[in-house]
């Protein structure tokens, strides 16, 4: 496979904070290639840099140095309009904390990615429908956050997520706020996901949550971790 034919090709990418007198590299020299269908965790301790690499993957930030080619694409050359479009469209993020809204029922909140779009009505519920039934929501639609388990709502922001047929669902620690057999339900879910042909990457500090993955990238002080990259099961 070619770089051509990657979703996400990181390389020698830098992250550097300006704090006045100061500069913190919270990247340095980052290379990460993610392949289409691949289950990707990225791992590692607090300060290790996972969040920055997140925010960087999701389009959220852009780097100091260094090229991150999304689909072949160069991020760093993006107006901020063309970013956008990419994280409505071709990301689908899956939050810790839900950030559902709160007096919006479960199919409007699957929506709202379409509706950013400019999609017509019919055809944005259509969609939405069939994301919510695909996470096993099809009784629950009419159902706003506060009349939903905590498992429910982490699967309408699933839902959400996978609404717009994204190239890659972004997890930051999916399971952050759910009980263990819960939790354990949302990664049987994103299993079957992967299964069915997505590319997932998931960062965690779990290793349970983590051994979901066909692959564990390490992240350590700004760098990966080459010493414990690791490849846990066989891709579907």
């Amino acid at each position: 496979m070619t770089a051509t034919d990657l979703i996400i090709d990181i390389r020698e990418v830098w992250k550097v904070y300006d704090l006045g007198e100061t500069e913190v590299a919270a990247l340095r020299g980052i290379d990460l290639a993610v392949h289409p269908n691949e289950f990707i965790a990225i791992m590692g301790p607090s300060g290790s840099g996972k969040s920055t690499l997140m925010n960087l993957l999701g389009c959220l930030d852009t780097p100091t140095d260094g090229h991150y080619l999304f689909k072949g694409e160069d991020v760093s050359e993006m107006t901020d309009d063309e970013l956008a479009h990419i994280r409505n469209r071709e990301i689908g993020f899956v939050f810790q904390s839900f950030n559902l809204l709160p007096r919006a029922t479960t199919l409007r909140n699957v929506e709202l990615p379409l509706v950013y779009s400019g999609m017509p009505v019919w055809e944005r519920r259509e969609k939405a429908e069939i994301a919510c039934e695909r996470v096993g929501l099809g009784d629950r639609m009419d159902h706003r956050p506060n009349e939903l388990s905590g498992g429910q709502r982490q699967r309408v922001a699933i839902a959400r997520a996978l609404v717009n047929s994204p190239s890659i669902i972004l997890a930051d620690e999916p399971t952050g706020n759910l009980d263990s057999k819960t939790g354990e339900e949302i990664m049987a879910l994103l299993d079957e996901l992967y299964a069915q042909g997505n590319t997932i990457i998931l960062v965690t500090h779990e290793e349970n949550i983590a051994e979901h993955a066909y692959r564990q990238v390490r992240i350590l002080d700004g760098k990966v971790d080459l010493d414990r990259m690791t490849k846990v099961k066989a891709a579907p």
